[in-house]
């Protein structure tokens, strides 16, 4: 096949992802307001908690089995090193461009982290589906095609979460301190949506009533006293255990994506529950098939969600075009370039199985915009929240041409 017809099927996933994400925007318009701010974090309670659970989940159960699971290895790995790499082009770029101390954060985290998750889910299946693939019967790509995307959206969210979160979360507490925001925010066990709360509305006073002082006194006095009681050593673990489970970071790292991806994986490795409810013979077939259908409302309600949150970027900020230009480069040049060269290297050592598909996915993870869980991350820790809107909106534009172009050149390369 040639690089015509390659980029003819490379970029129909892109135009179909550009039309839905355009509408998702005109939704968010406030003339429209039908994808409102109210309505975008309802929306993203059900795709959080509903439909990515179950996309992940049941896409590893299907196709991931004991045999397979070792081929695979090579994929927390490779996404670790896309990570690095940005980092280090991230670091780069700071230095070169003399970024404010508390952007850091923000500029490493969009150069390391990729939307790993959103976009494989939606370009791959579409590169099956379309004629001219080049990876053979449509429904063997498609089955393992999702079951490759959902892994890389359950490790991109740990890595995103742990390494990038403490990035900008060290970064932020550099933050002017005119532009220091004194707002609380509420965290949700995804780590994708918050609630902000002005300081002004906060339903909890600074300083409690003169009345209320004995009150608190002795609020205060039987706290102490119970610090000073010796708990049992079951207690004890109790009671961290519990305080582990509250921790935003934790609940973050394990979201309901992660969860379903490990559920997947125990299904799909477990032989006698695969028996019980993988196949058109098991007798509890039909739960798989439900979790699958309610799994498929994910990918085009992630991308109309997707196109309502770049409207921030349209309204500007003062960010550096320099800043701006810098993270394409490494986004779109240079990570894809070095990715190419990790590739070839771990395929000729003998590390990644020959199968074109998986290779195909593990150089799209190298060519792929910033993680949208970033501008989260920038709004929890209000540092960098407007400038993080504008590189979104510029990189998600862009990704348009570089990810069609980077497709067609590793359909190319490993067909």
């Amino acid at each position: 096949m040639g690089l015509v017809e390659l980029f003819g099927v490379a970029s129909m996933p892109v135009i179909k992802v550009l039309i839905i994400t355009a509408v998702g925007l005109l939704l968010a318009l406030d003339n429209v307001n039908l994808l409102g701010k109210d309505a975008r974090i309802q929306v993203n309670h059900l795709v959080h908690y509903v439909f990515n659970p179950a996309l992940v989940g049941g896409n590893l159960a299907d196709t991931i089995t004991f045999e397979n699971v070792v081929l695979l290895w090579f994929m927390p790995v490779n996404i670790l090193l896309t990570f690095i790499i940005g980092s280090a082009l991230g670091w780069i770029l700071i230095k070169l461009t003399r970024a404010p101390k508390h952007l850091e954060g923000l500029i490493l985290g969009v150069c390391s982290a990729g939307n790993l998750g959103n976009l494989p889910i939606i370009i791959i299946p579409a590169i099956c589906k379309d004629k001219g693939s080049p990876f053979g019967d449509s429904n063997v790509c498609y089955q393992y095609g999702m079951a490759y995307a959902s892994l890389s959206m359950a490790v991109g969210a740990v890595y995103t979460w742990t390494y990038v979160y403490n990035i900008m979360r060290v970064s932020a507490s550099v933050v002017p301190k005119d532009d220091y925001r004194t707002s609380s925010f509420r965290l949700e066990a995804s780590g994708e949506f918050l609630e902000f709360i002005p300081e002004e509305e906060s339903s909890e006073p600074e300083n409690p009533p003169k009345d209320n002082m004995d009150d608190y006194t002795l609020l205060l006095s039987s706290i102490e006293s119970e610090e000073n009681v010796k708990l049992p050593i079951s207690a004890k673990i109790k009671q961290q255990f519990g305080n582990l489970l509250v921790n935003s970071n934790f609940r973050a790292i394990f979201s309901p994506a992660t969860l379903g991806a490990i559920v997947g994986f125990i299904v799909g490795v477990v032989p006698q529950i695969r028996k019980l409810m993988i196949g058109g013979d098991a007798s509890l077939h039909v739960i798989q098939d439900s979790v699958t259908m309610v799994g498929e409302a994910a990918v085009p309600i992630i991308t109309l969600i997707m196109g309502a949150n770049l409207l921030k970027g349209l309204k500007g900020a003062n960010t550096s075009i320099w800043t701006v230009i810098g993270i394409i480069v490494v986004r779109y040049i240079f990570l894809p370039i070095l990715g190419i060269l990790v590739i070839k290297g771990a395929t000729q050592l003998g590390l990644v199985q020959p199968d074109p598909l998986y290779q195909f996915v593990l150089l799209l993870q190298y060519a792929l915009p910033p993680a949208m869980a970033i501008g989260t991350i920038a709004q929890l820790f209000g540092a960098g929240e407007g400038e993080c809107s504008v590189i979104m909106l510029w990189t998600y534009v862009l990704a348009s041409v570089a990810v069609t172009f980077w497709t067609t050149y590793f359909m190319w390369l490993v067909a």
